[in-house]
């Protein structure tokens, strides 16, 4: 697929990105600004690095892993599309684009590793996912914290994000809280940190703590993970209309991977992205447990574009939080459209949906009614470590995360144009 043709297959949205390519980024710290302003400088004499290229981060990965099977193909569509949005739209800064390059190199090893080892191990392929419990909805309406709260119960497991970042080999029982990797991956996520300075009070962040799915997903490059980090809207556009059930199976190939010499178990996980794409979820998985996550659009959105000005902004110049608002507002009204029409089709019994505003006030009671709808037994053991967790992770540990809709032209009559139906449909769910 050739840039021309990308382009065809790939409008913009009916209301364009139109980012101020000369709008500063006051958010960055000085150290930060000092490189990509040297990068900058590069760039105007002709110098471009590390390129952006699909097929030059093939080959590179490649000639890194020693290894040459991709598996299904079908991830290769993503990739094209992904690095000719960061090369055309996404406005990278010096640093963005060495992120970039290293981001999706690391994915495709990651791809060629597991693929190989698969291969190698045929005990992996034997592993059973057995009733999943999948955490989504719109993002910031308490998705996390359930997500963290649940985990800490011994009957289920959660993709830690270590494990998930480096899983090879994969990781075993006896070593899972004490593995080596876990302070590389620490010093990694501390980089976000120091990139995007308060992203940590906005969204905690760690090696141990569980991971999104979004990550799993990204080494197919068909996920959301990327549309955080970087403004790609054409991309994101592209994601929402393909048929996923190659990623899904990917997906599972990961699981079944991270969890061969660790045991069976039941797996929970997260991400708001399954929302739109809850009929390939249950095709891979037709026994998973579906946990719907509810709040006032206006107020996630509001939330949510604060977190993407803040973690695009360690990797972009260029960052302009009225067109973000915007574009998250329209992205997530379609994937809630979706979540509904998929939803019709399944079997409500596999489904169960919170409040967020009764998650913020009594989170132990909101997940003994999700355990009890779902007929699992809710421990001593498992309510003492959830409340446990609580205490050692209060809200605002790491700071106060501030903002309001107006920063992002967001408002009343904007919710009722994108999220009508969504609103009318779960209005008790709402308020």
């Amino acid at each position: 697929m050739n840039r021309s043709q990308l382009s065809m297959a790939l409008p913009l949205p009916s209301k364009a990105l139109n980012v101020n390519p000369k709008r500063s980024n006051p958010n960055q710290p000085v150290y930060v600004k000092l490189i990509n302003r040297i990068g900058e400088q590069l760039r105007t004499a002709g110098y471009n690095k590390p390129d952006l290229n699909a097929d030059l981060l093939i080959k590179q990965a490649k000639k890194k892993t020693g290894l040459q099977d991709f598996g299904d193909t079908s991830f290769r569509d993503g990739l094209d599309i992904l690095t000719a949005e960061l090369n055309d739209q996404a406005q990278l800064s010096q640093i963005g684009q060495i992120a970039a390059y290293f981001n999706l190199l690391d994915h495709l090893c990651v791809r060629l590793r597991l693929i190989d080892f698969r291969g190698r191990q045929p005990q992996v392929t034997r592993q059973i996912i057995k009733r999943p419990l999948f955490i989504t909805g719109l993002p910031r309406t308490g998705t996390t914290i359930l997500y963290e709260l649940i985990a800490q119960d011994p009957s289920f497991r959660s993709p830690a994000s270590w494990e998930v970042t480096r899983p090879f080999p994969p990781p075993k029982k006896i070593s899972y809280t004490s593995d080596r990797r876990i302070q590389g991956v620490d010093r990694m996520l501390a980089l976000a940190e120091k990139l995007s300075p308060g992203f940590r009070a906005i969204h905690a962040i760690g090696a141990k703590l569980p991971q999104e799915c979004v990550y799993i997903l990204a080494s197919h490059f068909i996920s959301e993970q990327f549309g955080y980090m970087y403004n790609i809207p054409k991309y994101r556009s592209w994601a929402l209309t393909q048929d996923m059930t190659a990623s899904y199976q990917w997906h599972a190939h990961f699981l079944q991977h991270l969890q061969v010499d660790f045991g069976a178990g039941h797996w929970v996980l997260k991400a708001p992205a399954h929302l739109a794409y809850l009929k390939y979820l249950v095709a891979q998985y037709p026994d998973a447990r579906i946990v719907w996550t509810h709040r006032r659009p206006l107020e996630a959105i509001s939330s949510f574009s604060s977190l993407v000005c803040k973690l695009q902004s360690g990797f972009s110049n260029a960052i302009n939080p009225r067109a973000i608002g915007e574009h998250e507002a329209r992205h997530f009204s379609e994937i809630a459209s979706a979540g509904m029409s998929d939803r019709g089709a399944l079997d409500q019994r596999q489904v169960f949906d919170v409040r967020f505003s009764a998650l913020c006030s009594d989170p132990i009671s909101v997940i003994a009614s999700l355990y009890e709808h779902f007929e699992m037994p809710l421990s001593g053991e498992a309510e003492n470590r959830m409340r446990q967790y609580l205490r050692q992770n209060p809200r605002h540990l790491y700071g106060r995360h501030t903002y309001s809709p107006e920063n992002f032209g967001l408002d009343e009559i904007r919710e009722r144009e994108l999220y009508s139906e969504y609103v009318s449909c779960f209005d008790d769910y709402l308020y």
